[in-house]
């Protein structure tokens, strides 16, 4: 089970290059996986029958006690056996239904398989918080396949709907899950179940798990975001909402029932929602006119059945759950696939538009029946036996006395009748010849016949409902070892004389006529309504209103605080950050009475030379008027750090200092650009005694803070250490590098997603329009001869080209020739296309030896970002267009992949996140070789300082370049009103 999970987790990134290659077909090979899941399960099936429970465990996370444990109980067995049988054939029906079509298909299909691998953890799994984590995965999941259609706003809005009602139920279901891991000692399933605690703490724990189960399983109220989902392609609605996500909160709701439905709160909720959910949902489904929201508001309808049977907790009603969840996987994920079907080869899914389809494809109708007279109960179906069984179950119950029994069979028995009716419009709607409302038959609307292979996922499906019901006796002994778990009937009514059990005939009780009156009731149901134009709405809101309602509130209210908090004034926020820090600290400070201060006049001779010329610089930068002066004063007390640094024997640091400052006075220099040269040119500076004596504050407190800081320790410091545990554990000789990327790890990814999230804000504001990077695609097409022979660049209706061998100056950069001539020099071009390559090497050697030797990942990375720096400045954007042909996002995103992968594999080999392996050989010729696996780690650094670098030039230089030729073409134009420049 594990092996399998595992190679879940690997295949779906194979699919995209399988789907480049083959297109649809590659569906084929997807399938491959759930079937050999399927298979599995079905060859431990005796196993199971025999109570031999399959376990498989893995320890994940010893020190928490969470495993990724595998159990495979019958419940589980079930679920492994609709998860991965109904994923297969919706696998081979996307074959066809995405025939002919590429785009986005690749992730499509393996988004779709990877969601299919997280269904097969999240019932399989033993552990709950690792059940946690697979409902998340799924959630995330189904968000992107519901928004398959990206461009389409309405996919879009059905995407973000159902994740967010989906996500906000977990993470209530989260808090649950730690209540009750903490009130039972044990995150283990079975063991919870085993030796359940009790009390008003695991009453609170169930009410919000429950919470999470009924939003997944779109349960009043969290019941609209399943008929927006129908957003998504067909085979998302078959396979996520009729077999598989939305019965992930019925699976949690049918595990838990059998021990936890005595505890005060579960029954209300779960019967009086379930029945509520049963009824709205049939009468909606009456309603629609769309095949595919009847089925939609059906499957709401049928989730409300299965959450009330399921979660009755007795034993009769468990046997009889089981057999519904089995039922409604089958029939609803059947008829969601013909729907696909209908509106592939017809391009509509109107009822009223379709008229003579039944006669046209005998097949596909024939099996359409056999599917709805499952739906609504009709023998031999499975779902007459599942229906007469809960009937009987919760009839008992409410014959005992119980009220909740009373409420449920009501329930059921009134949307039994709604199940009826709509089924039978479905299939009215979908497949008969209508008349016009004079009486005349409607023509009947031409069918194209599908291939065959398109029609064998339903017609194996509906197929199914019937030998399952032939097959009842088997499936009763199958589902007995979990109905047994569950109590024989609710306290206060005498248990049933004999234990029942599921079969085709039981004789003429009193659950068959229920059962047969709902069906007649439905008939008729169906004729009153059949030809029924009901208002849009019959309350004045809906749920979904109130959905909506609270997100623009949500949106007003953070309108309204934005407004007040965030003015657009930079000095107001730099103020307001300085008095806090101020207030607080003095505070601190002052309501300490226990302060000591050790002082040195100074530790090195260098501090005295470069002190002073520190201060200076700084006194100087207050009295400065332009800006680029300030910046270069502001650089030159960065510049005395190096000098301190280096003389205090932290060569890596000072070696950073001074790449930081260079990058950073290079972005000033090309944000510089665009503003007004000199201070106080626009909007002068206001209250210049105020700022004075607050940013003398803020010197005074932050003095204080370091004089009190460092002579407050009282133990030896834990830096003393890092020198041999930087060797024993990194197996490096550079403490400040080792410790980055191994010993301080999670501090360092921690960086690193700040690095990326602030280069992403920065290139957000500049790119105006879009955030795509065009300049690597408007340089990639340029040949290579034109950098190996030095061509100049010509513009032509094709794009940027080479001119030939004659004609125009030699270029030693391919940018060189787009740069204005007042700007260009051809030194500048020989040094860089001299220095260019050997900088990189050097960043690569800082690189490799940073573990060793002054370097790292961060250190070189800035190098390399330096020499794009040089190769910009010298030939512009279209040169830094050739120097780094891909895009910033790229290198971000590897570089955090790389790092994150550092992390995370370690784990699934059964130690801590960021543990480092190393590797010693003697090799021939090159001797004792090295390796330790926190170098990747650093690698990763390496491409995201790179790629920060880059982003960096790419907004605040190139496109600010490109801005700024636009203006100025327009302005010659005389439009200049139709630039857009921030």
């Amino acid at each position: 089970m594990l092996l399998v999970l595992g190679a879940f987790a690997v295949v779906p990134l194979l699919l995209p290059w399988f789907v480049s290659r083959i297109g649809a077909r590659a569906f084929y090979i997807a399938a491959i996986l759930p079937i050999a899941g399927f298979v599995q399960a079905a060859v431990l099936t005796p196993t199971v029958l025999a109570g031999d429970i399959p376990f498989e465990s893995y320890a994940w996370i010893p020190s928490l006690h969470i495993d990724l444990s595998m159990r495979m109980d019958t419940l589980s067995w079930l679920m492994t056996l609709i998860v991965t049988g109904v994923g297969a054939l919706v696998m081979v029906y996307c074959r066809w239904y995405f025939r002919g079509k590429r785009e986005n298909l690749g992730q499509f299909a393996a988004v779709l398989l990877a969601f299919a691998g997280a269904m097969y953890g999240l019932v399989l799994t033993d552990d709950l918080v690792v059940l946690v984590m697979f409902w998340e995965i799924t959630s995330v999941l189904s968000y992107l396949l519901i928004g398959y259609y990206n461009k389409r706003a309405a996919s879009r809005r059905a995407a973000l709907q159902a994740l967010l009602v989906t996500t906000l139920g977990g993470l209530v279901m989260l808090i649950g899950v730690v209540l009750l891991v903490v009130a039972a000692d044990t995150s283990s399933i079975s063991q919870i179940l085993a030796d359940a605690p009790t009390g008003a703490v695991v009453d609170a724990a169930l009410v919000m798990i429950l919470v999470g189960a009924l939003s997944k399983s779109a349960i009043f109220p969290f019941h609209f975001w399943l008929p927006g989902a129908m957003a998504a392609p067909t085979p998302v609605s078959a396979y996520l909402h009729a077999a598989a996500m939305v019965k992930a909160g019925i699976y949690l709701i049918a595990r838990f029932a059998p021990v936890f439905a005595i505890a005060p709160p579960w029954r209300p909720i779960v019967v009086a929602l379930g029945v509520f959910t049963m009824l709205l949902g049939g009468f909606q489904a009456l309603r629609e006119t769309d095949l595919k929201r009847v089925l939609a508001f059906g499957t709401v309808s049928q989730l409300g059945m299965l959450t009330v049977v399921l979660g009755f907790g007795t034993r009769d009603a468990a046997l009889a759950g089981l057999a519904l969840l089995l039922s409604h996987a089958l029939f609803k994920s059947a008829l969601f696939l013909v729907v696909g079907v209908i509106d592939r080869q017809l391009s509509t899914r109107d009822l009223t538009e379709l008229s003579g389809v039944g006669r046209q494809a005998p097949v596909m109708a024939t099996f359409s029946i056999i599917a709805v007279a499952s739906m609504a109960g009709v023998i031999p179906t499975i779902g007459f036996v599942a229906k007469e069984g809960a009937l009987a179950a919760l009839l008992h119950e409410a014959l005992g006395g119980d009220a909740w029994g009373i409420v449920a069979v009501s329930g059921i028995a009134l949307g039994s009748v709604l199940t009826a009716g709509y089924g039978i419009r479905f299939l009215w709607g979908a497949f008969s010849t209508k008349r016009d409302t004079a009486g005349d038959r409607l023509p009947d609307t031409e069918w194209p016949d599908p291939p065959m292979g398109f029609l064998v996922a339903p017609i194996v499906l509906s197929g199914l409902t019937l030998v399952a019901g032939f097959a009842t006796p088997w499936l009763d002994k199958v589902f007995s070892p979990y109905a047994d778990t569950a109590p024989a009937s609710t306290p206060g009514v005498a248990p049933v004389a004999h234990p029942a059990h599921l079969a085709l005939w039981h004789g003429f009780e009193p659950a068959l006529w229920i059962s047969l009156g709902s069906i007649a009731l439905g008939v008729v149901v169906f004729w009153v309504t059949r030809a029924w134009r009901p208002a849009k709405r019959l309350l004045p809101f809906t749920a979904a209103d109130a959905y909506n309602g609270t997100l623009r509130v949500i949106a007003r209210l953070s309108v309204v605080t934005t407004s007040l908090t965030q003015r657009g004034s930079l000095p107001v926020y730099v103020g307001t950050i300085f008095v806090v820090f101020v207030a607080a600290e003095a505070t601190a400070l002052l309501a300490s009475d226990d302060w000591r201060a050790q002082l040195d006049a100074f530790q090195t001779p260098m501090q005295l030379f470069v002190a002073p010329i520190m201060i200076a610089a700084g006194l100087i930068a207050i009295r400065a008027r332009k800006r680029y002066t300030g910046v270069v004063l502001v650089s030159v007390t960065g510049l005395g750090m190096v000098l301190l640094f280096a003389t205090s024997g932290a060569p890596d640091l000072a070696l950073t200092q001074i790449l930081v400052e260079t990058v950073t006075l290079v972005a000033f220099a090309l944000v510089l650009r665009r503003i007004p040269s000199r201070m106080g040119e626009h909007n002068a500076s206001v209250w210049p005694v105020a700022r004075a004596v607050l940013g003398t504050a803020v010197g005074i407190t932050m003095a204080l803070v370091a004089i009190v800081a460092t002579s407050a320790r009282v133990e030896k410091p834990i830096s003393e250490r890092f020198p041999d545990l930087a060797y024993q554990l990194g197996h490096g000789k550079n403490v400040v590098n080792v410790a980055l990327v191994d010993l301080r790890g999670w501090d360092t990814m921690g960086e690193l997603s700040v690095l990326i999230l602030a280069a992403t804000g920065v290139a957000s504001l500049v790119f105006v329009t879009h955030r795509a990077d065009t300049l690597s695609r408007a340089i990639s097409s340029l040949p290579t001869g034109a950098i190996r022979t030095r061509r100049p660049l010509v513009e032509t209706e094709e794009g940027v080209k080479p001119r030939g061998a004659r004609g125009g100056p030699m270029a030693w950069l391919v940018g060189g020739q787009r740069v204005r001539p007042e700007n260009r020099s051809i030194m500048l071009e020989v040094i860089v296309r001299i220095l260019f390559h050997t900088i990189i090497i050097v960043s690569l050697y800082l690189l490799f030896a940073g573990h060793n030797l002054p370097g790292g990942g961060f250190a070189g990375g800035l190098v390399a970002g330096m020499a794009l720096v040089m190769r910009y400045i010298a030939g512009g954007r279209y040169e830094l267009g050739a120097a780094a042909p891909t895009d910033a996002g790229r290198l971000l995103g590897t570089g955090m992949t790389i790092a994150v992968a550092c992390a995370v594999v370690p784990v699934f080999l059964g130690d801590q996140p960021l543990t480092s392996y190393f590797w010693e050989a003697t090799i021939p010729v090159l001797g004792h070789v090295e390796f330790v696996t926190s170098t990747l780690f650093d690698i990763g650094v390496y491409l995201v300082v790179i790629g920060l670098v880059l982003d960096v030039l790419r907004s605040l230089g190139a496109e600010v370049d490109r801005q700024a030729q636009e203006l100025r073409e327009a302005q010659a134009s005389g439009s200049p009103e139709e630039v857009s420049v921030p």
